[in-house]
């Protein structure tokens, strides 16, 4: 994949702003993350979802115990009725 104008428009796009220069290395400080913050809030999201998937695995497995049983007491129930 190549990179540059492919054709006229990009070429006086390039052309125009070849010339620009940006000059915010000054702000770039100012609007930086805090580092820790970040590594806070990312470390509170991951335990946030590991909670999750642990309580949905512990319902997952609630649900089926709660399905076996009523499947077990209907099957119970059929061969009462025999």
């Amino acid at each position: 994949m190549a990179v540059g104008a492919k054709d006229y428009i990009d070429k006086l796009l390039v052309k125009k702003y070849s010339t620009e220069k940006v000059d915010n290395h000054d702000n770039l400080i100012e609007s930086m993350v805090d580092p820790n913050k970040m590594m806070e809030t990312m470390n509170d999201l991951a335990m946030v979802q590991r909670n999750m998937l642990a309580l949905s695995n512990k319902l997952t497995s609630v649900c089926s115990q709660i399905n076996a049983k009523a499947r077990y007491k209907s099957g119970q129930r059929f061969l009462e009725s025999y």
